[in-house]
C-alpha cells in the first residue's frame, strides 16, 4: 500500500495535469486549518482569478474515511470560505465519489478518477478501476464464508438480527458471524440498536464493497455449444434436467435479470450448479466449447452461499438480488448497465 506522503505527492503531480493552464503554482505540506492537518494546500490562478484548493489523502478512500473528511472539510470551509476541499486516495470508488458530490466537495485519486468543480472549473472523469487493488482490510470480510454474512444482511437491508439468527441464516458459526459484524461496525456499514440487535445501515456501502472484491469468475465455468437456440424454454429444460438429479440449480448473469426482467434478451445462459456439469450437459445434448463460443455456462460455486435466498420466478430459479448485482458488475456484456438497471428498478439501494 502506498503511503500517504506518496500518494500525496503524485496527487499534486495529477492537479497539474488536471489544471494545465494554471499560473503561480504554490504548494503547501502539513498546514493546519481549523485544528486539522490539511495534507496539501494549493494555490495557483487561473483565467485571473486566485484559487486555493486543499487537499486530505486518505489511504484507503472506503466511505467511513470519507464521511470523516466530509466532516472536517466542513470546518476547514468556515474557516477558508473561498477554499475548495478535495479528498485523495489511491482510489475513490462510486460510493465514496457519491458522498463527496453530494457536499459539492471534490476528489482525485491515482486511477484516473476525478470531480473538480469550482467557479469556472468542471472536470470529471469515472470508471476506471483501481489500478492499484490492496484489499487487505477488506480481505477478510469478504472471503466466501465471510460474505455469507454480507449476503444475508443484503437480501433483507431493513431487518433487524440477533447475531445467532445471522449465524444460523448465514450457515457460519457463532463466533465468525461476531467477527464479521465487528468489521462492519469498525466499517460504519452496520449498527446494534438498543436490544443489540444487528441491523444494516448502510447497504449501499456493503455492496460497493463486496463489488470492488469479487467477479464472477471467482466461479470455476465450464462452457457449452448449444444444440439449438438459447430460449425460455431451453432454460427450462436446464432446469428440469438440473432438478431431476437432486441437483440445486441458479440462473445468473443476462439468464437471472431475463426472468427478474423479462424484457431483457439472453444472449447466452450463465447457471450456478451444484457438482459435475459434463452428465447434465450430455443429457441436454451439449457440446463442450471454449468460453467465448458458448451459449450455456455452469458456473461452479466459488461457495453455497450463492444459493441463498433464491428467487423463484415463472418456475425457475434465480440467484437472490444482491448476488445477481455482484455477478453483473464486472461482465463483460452491458453488465454494469444491467445491474444499475436491476438495482433502481428491484433493490431499493
Amino acid at each position: 500500500m502506498l503511503k500517504s506522503a506518496e500518494i500525496q505527492r503524485q496527487v499534486a503531480q495529477r492537479l497539474r495535469e488536471l489544471l494545465p493552464k494554471a499560473k503561480a503554482w504554490e504548494e503547501r505540506t502539513d498546514v493546519k486549518i481549523a485544528g486539522h492537518a490539511a495534507g496539501l494546500v494549493v494555490r495557483f490562478r487561473l483565467v485571473d482569478q486566485e484559487h486555493t484548493v486543499v487537499v486530505e489523502v486518505s489511504s484507503l478512500g472506503q466511505p467511513r474515511q470519507i464521511r470523516g473528511a466530509v466532516t472536517r472539510f466542513s470546518e476547514i470551509r468556515r474557516e477558508l470560505p473561498g477554499a475548495y476541499p478535495v479528498a485523495a486516495a489511491v482510489y475513490i470508488g462510486p460510493q465514496s465519489a457519491r458522498i463527496l458530490k453530494s457536499h459539492n466537495l471534490g476528489y482525485v485519486d491515482l486511477s484516473g478518477n476525478c470531480y473538480l468543480a469550482f467557479e469556472n472549473v468542471l472536470i470529471e472523469k469515472e470508471g476506471k478501476k483501481n489500478l492499484r487493488p490492496s484489499t487487505r482490510p477488506l480481505r477478510s470480510l469478504f472471503a466466501p464464508r465471510a460474505t455469507r454474512v454480507a449476503r444475508v444482511l443484503l437480501v433483507e437491508p431493513a431487518r433487524a438480527w440477533r447475531l445467532e439468527e445471522l449465524a444460523r441464516a448465514a450457515e457460519v458459526s457463532l463466533g465468525h458471524a461476531h467477527n464479521v459484524v465487528k468489521r462492519l461496525q469498525e466499517l460504519a456499514w452496520v449498527e446494534r440498536d438498543e436490544n443489540q440487535r444487528i441491523r444494516l445501515g448502510k447497504p449501499a456501502d456493503l455492496l460497493e464493497g463486496w463489488c470492488e472484491s469479487y467477479t464472477y469468475r471467482a466461479n470455476e465455468m465450464s462452457a457449452y455449444a448449444a444444440p439449438e437456440r438459447v430460449t425460455r424454454a431451453f432454460m427450462s429444460a436446464i432446469a428440469r434436467a438440473a432438478t431431476a438429479e437432486g441437483r440445486r440449480y441458479a440462473f445468473t448473469l443476462n439468464a437471472g435479470v431475463s426472468l427478474v426482467a423479462p424484457s431483457l434478451r439472453v444472449p447466452a445462459v450463465h447457471c450456478y450448479l451444484d457438482g459435475d456439469p459434463a452428465p447434465l450437459a450430455a443429457a441436454l445434448g451439449l457440446r463442450a466449447t471454449a468460453e467465448p463460443e458458448g451459449a450455456v455456462h455452469f458456473l461452479a460455486p466459488y461457495d453455497p452461499g450463492v444459493f441463498y435466498a433464491t428467487l423463484e420466478k415463472g418456475g425457475l430459479t434465480v440467484v437472490c438480488l444482491p448476488q445477481l448485482y455482484a455477478d453483473l458488475v464486472h461482465y463483460e456484456r452491458r453488465g454494469r448497465e444491467q445491474a444499475e438497471h436491476l438495482r433502481r428498478e428491484a433493490m431499493g439501494y
